[in-house]
């Protein structure tokens, strides 16, 4: 077992020799991907973090206080880790340049299936884990949602289509902006950005991990790598599953050198990465067999399927207090928005609000049959302590500047009916 150690600062020093390594293994062709055959995995996450990192010096130190904050977590005691299920709402971006490219709600939807069922370790293949790693193989805390909620407080499908103009796309993250052919992400602290679309150079997929720039937060897969997909070897959906793991902080599981260091204590040190379906054992590096079943190496879909408890604790101390991901767990963007009610006064009616999360100022679209000076609104904590710093100017409007970041509930009133609705305030 490799030393359990968590100094990206070492990392990030060995980084140009990652980069060398990492890219004679992802030399290829062009494209590869019109013809649905790819050599093996081609994933460019390490190449897009030297070249973030080479455009934003202050990276590493973002990249090193997670790397930290993860150490102490990880060190310290069990009750300062999660153990409640975190839900992650995803908005899928779909940006395509031909119709095969659209992909269907129904692969939209089998692919967040196969990463709940990832996740949570209940993937029918996981029976398939060798004895030698059956007592670490472990579901983690994350499940994943289509957005309900848009970033303005409204109903969403959590399906952004875009027509593009782009023939294809690199690892330049291009397809993050709407002015360069692509869509823009969603706020990075309240969703999972996840874009589908047609990939140059025979990749696969690429991530940014925890600590890069908001506006290119997230995760870009091959359209053709979702469940039923037409990449060949690679269309059960676990594309999404390698890079959603980089997104939540693992590294490849051979460390990105020979014989290297994935920063997780319980897979076994690899001389270098998987492809295809190998047969178990494989040893290197003087290890009883690479795991290379597991969703960070390079295998084909069907033979990787599975996570380990180290790293499933890895992505918890993301969501600890302090953790880098920890606000999408007050993210309302899996919860529907309650919709004001068109029917008669008296009634239990609904409000909406929005744009919920608000920074400033939150908008009420109350009942249409009551003058909106008939409402009296106040705002109270979690724990029903009423917010003064919250005001109603008796038009619609509730300043919630001065609140201090959080969840909220309002109670309405108009003296014979009384809504109360949660809000977030960032």
């Amino acid at each position: 077992m490799k030393k359990n150690f968590y100094a990206i600062a070492l990392a990030c020093l060995g980084l140009g020799n990652f980069a060398a390594q990492a890219q004679d293994q992802r030399a290829a062709p062009a494209d590869l991907t019109s013809t649905g055959m790819l050599p093996t995995r081609q994933c460019a996450t390490m190449d897009v973090l030297e070249a973030q990192m080479a455009a934003d010096p202050s990276l590493a130190k973002r990249m090193a206080a997670v790397e930290r904050h993860t150490a102490q977590v990880l060190s310290g005691s069990a009750a300062n880790r999660i153990t409640a299920t975190v839900t992650i709402p995803v908005v899928v971006h779909v940006v395509y340049n031909t119709t095969a490219q659209n992909i269907s709600q129904a692969q939209i939807d089998a692919q967040i299936k196969v990463l709940n069922d990832d996740f949570a370790k209940a993937n029918a293949d996981a029976s398939l884990v060798p004895s030698a790693f059956a007592g670490v193989a472990a579901g983690t805390n994350v499940r994943f949602v289509l957005a309900k909620r848009d970033p303005s407080g409204a109903p969403t499908t959590g399906v952004i289509r875009k027509s593009t103009k782009t023939r294809s796309f690199s690892s330049n993250d291009f397809v993050k902006y709407s002015n360069k052919g692509g869509s823009d992400a969603w706020p990075a602290s309240q969703y999972l950005n996840l874009w589908f679309c047609n990939l140059g150079q025979g990749l696969l997929g690429y991530a940014q991990f925890p600590g890069g720039a908001a506006a290119t937060d997230g995760v870009v897969c091959l359209y053709s790598s979702v469940p039923g997909g037409s990449a060949t070897n690679y269309n059960k959906g676990r594309t999404a599953t390698h890079e959603v793991g980089h997104w939540l902080n693992l590294r490849h599981i051979w460390g990105d050198a020979s014989c290297g260091n994935d920063l997780v204590a319980d897979t076994p040190t690899q001389q270098t990465s998987n492809g295809g379906c190998p047969t178990f054992p494989h040893v290197t590096c003087g290890n009883q067999g690479d795991m290379s079943m597991n969703y960070m190496d390079y295998t084909y879909d069907a033979c990787m399927y599975m996570f380990t408890s180290g790293q499933s604790a890895r992505m918890d101390a993301l969501f600890t207090t302090g953790g880098s991901r920890a606000s999408l767990l007050t993210s309302l963007g899996g919860t529907a928005p309650r919709m004001a009610a068109s029917n008669t006064f008296g009634s239990a009616a609904e409000v909406a609000m929005y744009p919920n999360p608000a920074s400033n100022v939150l908008n009420l679209t109350l009942p249409q049959t009551t003058a909106s000076k008939a409402w009296s609104v106040q705002v109270y904590d979690l724990q029903g302590h009423q917010m003064k710093q919250a005001t109603y100017n008796g038009q619609g409007q509730v300043s919630v500047a001065q609140l201090p970041k959080g969840l909220y509930q309002m109670t309405l009133t108009n003296g014979e009916q009384t809504i109360r609705q949660r809000f977030e305030k960032q």
